[in-house]
């Protein structure tokens, strides 16, 4: 399973979201620190979840980070957040 697959399946699991695309963006960083042969170091979420209600982006980027907690002690280099509540991506 590629890390892609296993960072949607825990963000599907852990937030139930409308909406979430999770985007390899390792190519862009290629030369960059952290980046390896064969991508997979660096990713771009964008995440639409009511678990996120109430919650300042601070504390929504902590929740996915520690849902993705082995992943980026792992091969995870970088990851890019975009995490919203369903009224404010306008669902």
């Amino acid at each position: 399973m590629s890390t892609r697959d296993i960072i949607i399946n825990k963000l599907r699991e852990a937030f139930l979201p409308e909406s979430l695309d999770v985007a390899d963006e390792s190519h862009l960083h290629e030369g960059h620190a952290g980046h390896r042969p064969g991508g997979e170091t660096h990713f771009r979420v964008y995440i639409v979840s009511p678990a996120f209600e109430g919650k300042s982006r601070i504390e929504r980027h902590r929740m996915v980070n520690a849902t993705l907690e082995a992943e980026l002690r792992g091969s995870v280099h970088a990851l890019a957040i975009k995490a919203q509540t369903p009224e404010e991506a306008g669902r």
